[in-house]
């Protein structure tokens, strides 16, 4: 492996950093810092000891029907907390409400949400640097206001409220920080959680309740203290040595003799994810980032970046009781591995006094009529090519030691008062954008705000098409080593939306931060503007107690 492109800060950092604990892994596009925890034995988690457990879920302060329909409100507290993550010790977070993963927020299609966000905290012990906050709810059709711009900063002391329209079909989605420059850190720290958006078709052939169940993956490092360990320095990526869902490393899940449906959001700063199970029977892909896909593939394993999403079942049915079976991490290209990190999850069969799962896993899916249809929108799997009335080209690389799309930064939209953007598609209309990795040993998972996008081929595949998982809607795109993904998409904004600015960035997060994030515009340049249209305020209402759905036994 060469070292050409390292550094001689990198080379040295990198040589101080296998001595306490790191190391720096020189690729064919640079370095990243992998961190191994410096956790004495007895404060070493062990895989599989600690029992699974789920994200609370946030009840609503209100709800009722007013003249644009029937809504929810609740209310969200970004402060500190600690977390027994580890044995014997406490780590401290920020996250919504204080917990990480935050709570899970679900809402029913129609039905509009307001999130009155306050931002409780202080200083990010991770950067030294005043706590401000922006949040994305990623997956959300919002207007560019409430959409998390990287600019429209909340700082601590202010609140802000987002409003969103919910009137997608069903998925899941997430919300997370999106602070400029700070997004990694803050994330890291534990600004992340998942939404849920529901419709009569998903729920009529997909598994609830106690069989619907979230698995936020991520992976952090720690100090011997417990603190987490975190370095993006170097501006290439992190990634640590301790593999965590929900929250916990390493779980243990008890499991009925049924078919589960798994929403599998993979919340890590840079690794990515090769899933597979220890038994070598095939899961079920029922949904990507945009919902449920048309048809279901059932593959022995697939590929999940940060920021991506994936629904898959797994039918635990034809195991006796006792049986262990684990989700495995095969790894891809360029992440770097630990001794545990190949180990996600542990199920372990229990018997089911209910009687034999009569659910058939379907081969196809019903995912119901396109919102906005008589308005001209298309369901994202229904879209051709010949519909595209424009091609465009965005090209992921690094120049003079930046991450660019198309040579540019956030700093060069930043330098024309937020004017510069990519493209300018009115509402509605349809393109393809040929996405190109052109980063040499890097893959990166390319965020494209707003839209949801068919992939309608890969350079990389045998036949040319995308991968059997991702047969749906998609907003996160893999971008392997020198890969072009071309995706078709339509730029449906919604009833009443006039359109407005939105993001493309890179979703390693370091990237994103260093600066891999340029942006469109739908119809209107500066309607709805992202930072002046409905800004943070301050703070002054008083805390209301958090009320939160009952939960499942602790292990299930």
């Amino acid at each position: 492996m060469s070292h050409g492109n390292l550094s001689r800060r990198g080379l040295l950092k990198g040589a101080l950093a296998v001595g306490g604990g790191g190391l720096i892994v020189a690729t064919a596009g640079g370095e990243v810092v992998a961190k191994s925890s410096k956790l004495a034995a007895k404060n070493t988690p062990t895989p599989f000891t600690n029992m699974f457990r789920r994200p609370p879920v946030l009840m609503p302060f209100e709800q009722g029907v007013d003249d644009q329909g029937p809504f929810h409100r609740y209310r969200l507290t970004q402060c500190f907390g600690r977390a027994s993550i580890v044995p014997g010790l406490t780590t401290a977070i920020a996250g919504y409400n204080g917990i990480f993963p935050g709570p899970t927020i679900r809402v029913p299609q129609g039905t509009r949400s307001e999130i009155r966000i306050a931002n409780k905290l202080t200083v990010n012990p991770l950067h030294g640097k005043k706590f401000s906050s922006v949040t994305h709810l990623h997956g959300s059709a919002s207007l560019p206001q409430y959409d998390g711009y990287a600019n429209d900063h909340t700082d601590p002391g202010s609140c802000k409220t987002y409003k969103y329209p919910n009137w997608q079909q069903a998925r899941t989605l997430w919300y997370h920080d999106h602070n400029h420059r700070t997004t990694a850190q803050n994330v890291f720290a534990g600004l992340a959680a998942m939404y849920h958006l529901s419709d009569k078709y998903e729920r009529a052939q997909l598994p609830q309740g106690e069989y619907d169940v979230p698995l936020v993956v991520s992976d952090l490092a720690f100090k011997a203290d417990g603190s987490v360990a975190f370095d993006g320095e170097d501006h290439e990526g992190f990634m640590g040595d301790v593999i965590l869902v929900n929250g916990v490393p390493w779980p243990k899940m008890r499991v009925k003799p049924r078919v589960y449906r798994f929403r599998v959001l993979v919340a890590s700063i840079s690794r990515s994810y090769r899933f597979t199970l220890s038994t070598g029977d095939a899961m079920h892909v029922v949904a990507t980032d945009a919902g449920m896909t048309p048809k279901v593939a059932a593959v022995p394993s697939y590929r999940q970046a940060p920021a991506e999403r994936y629904e898959i079942l797994i039918d635990f049915r034809k195991y006796k009781p006792g049986t262990k079976i684990e989700l495995r991490n095969l790894s891809n290209k360029n992440n770097t591995d630990f001794k545990n990190t190949g180990k996600v999850m542990q199920f372990e069969v229990v018997a089911d006094p209910a009687g034999p799962d009569p659910y058939v896993i379907p081969k196809v899916l019903d995912l119901g009529p396109q919102p906005f249809a008589n308005r001209g929108a298309i369901d994202v799997n229904e879209l051709k090519p010949e519909m595209a009335t424009a091609r465009r080209t965005m090209r992921l690389e690094r120049k003079h030691g930046l991450w660019t799309i198309n040579g540019e930064t956030w700093d060069d939209v930043e330098k024309t008062n937020f004017q510069r953007v990519f493209a300018n598609p009115k509402p509605y209309a349809v393109e393809i954008w040929d996405l190109v990795n052109e980063s040499g040993g890097w893959f990166h998972p390319l965020h494209i705000h707003l839209v949801d996008s068919k992939i309608i081929a890969r350079n990389t595949t045998r036949d040319r098409k995308a991968h059997a998982w991702e047969g749906g809607g998609k907003d996160v795109f893999y971008l392997g080593e020198n890969e072009t993904v071309s995706a078709l998409m339509q730029f449906t904004t919604g009833d009443g939306n006039a359109g407005g600015r939105y993001m493309v960035h890179c979703h390693n997060l370091i990237h994103e931060d260093n600066d891999m994030m340029i942006q469109f515009a739908v119809g209107d340049i500066n309607a709805n503007d992202p930072i002046s249209s409905d800004p943070a305020y301050v703070d002054d209402e008083p805390e209301r107690a958090v009320v939160y759905a009952p939960s499942y036994p602790l292990g299930t």
